[in-house]
């Protein structure tokens, strides 16, 4: 099984060629592609490369599906005895990516 964990956006994810993942919003039209080049971990079949902290020469290219917003949570603030009330609302951005292929670059896989 080929897969790779990458950095963006100062979280980690699992990618898997194939699946999609949901990431932090990117100001990208729906059908861009986009190369994620942080890659901390590859691993094909039984042998896996670990970065330090990135692997040179691999990247992960993915094609924005859609964007959309997470349910809305409700931030109420509330002090007693002295009439504060404070009530927000909030909805995350999101940016759904389609994950085409995790890219191995020949000339850096035989040096290590």
């Amino acid at each position: 099984m080929k897969y790779a964990i990458i950095e963006d956006g100062g979280k980690q994810y699992k990618v898997v060629e194939g699946e999609t993942i949901d990431v932090d919003h990117y100001k990208t039209d729906i059908g861009d592609e986009i190369d994620l080049d942080r890659v901390l971990l590859v691993s094909i079949d039984d042998e896996v490369t670990i970065g330090t902290p990135y692997i040179p020469g691999v990247k992960v290219e993915a094609t924005v599906a859609s964007h959309f917003k997470a349910p809305k949570i409700i931030v109420f603030k509330y002090r007693p005895r002295e009439r504060y009330r404070l009530k927000k609302g909030h909805r995350q951005k999101y940016t759904r990516l389609n994950i085409d292929s995790i890219v191995l670059d020949k000339g850096e896989e035989d040096g290590s």
